[in-house]
């Protein structure tokens, strides 16, 4: 088996949890509850090393990653189903996908209220006033509200990478670098 049919096995095993959840959530009126804990989950996932470690440790028991699954999602207040998708999922030893369930749940969330999330990743931090005016430039060219999840990489020099949906745009000083490097060594 090659790593991208282990891949596509976890996304399709994130999709069937997040499906149930978002349809759950979406039945019990819960959609915008749900949005704000997946928001709280995503940051305890980026935060916390020992939370990235329980959901992906094979050594730890079923029954050691049920336990401690139910206390973080009982603390950090989740909501009934998604509560109980973690506690399955740790009884059936499906922990790992918990980062792509959150982004596709996110995804459906957006999808449901008529939005769609571009991932910006820039050399510093936006302010305010460029987030706003990036989205609108956004809604302007794909016809919808655009969420801005946006990160932050040095490396980028300057610029920005934008993705929304499968479109990609990439204007950082670090690629025209790459790319005129590619040039020069065809040329000598």
């Amino acid at each position: 088996m090659d790593v991208s049919d282990s891949a596509s096995i976890s996304s399709g095993i994130a999709q069937r949890y997040a499906t149930a959840i978002f349809e759950i959530a979406k039945e019990n009126k819960r959609l915008d509850k749900l949005e704000a804990n997946l928001g709280d989950l995503q940051t305890a996932l980026s935060e916390s090393a020992d939370l990235r470690e329980l959901l992906q440790s094979p050594i730890l028991t079923r029954e050691v990653q049920g336990q401690a699954i139910k206390s973080i999602a009982k603390k950090m207040s989740l909501i009934p189903a998604l509560q109980n998708a973690l506690a399955l999922m740790a009884s059936k030893r499906r922990l790992f996908v918990v980062p792509q369930m959150v982004r596709q749940l996110q995804e459906m969330i957006a999808e449901e209220n008529g939005e769609v999330t571009a991932d910006v990743v820039s050399a510093k931090e936006l302010t305010a006033a460029q987030s706003k005016k990036l989205s609108e430039t956004l809604k302007a060219q794909v016809g919808r509200d655009v969420k801005i999840n946006a990160s932050v990489d040095e490396s980028l020099i300057g610029g920005l990478v934008v993705k929304v949906g499968s479109k990609m745009i990439d204007t950082s000083i670090r690629s025209k670098l790459n790319s005129l490097q590619n040039v020069m060594k065809e040329v000598g």
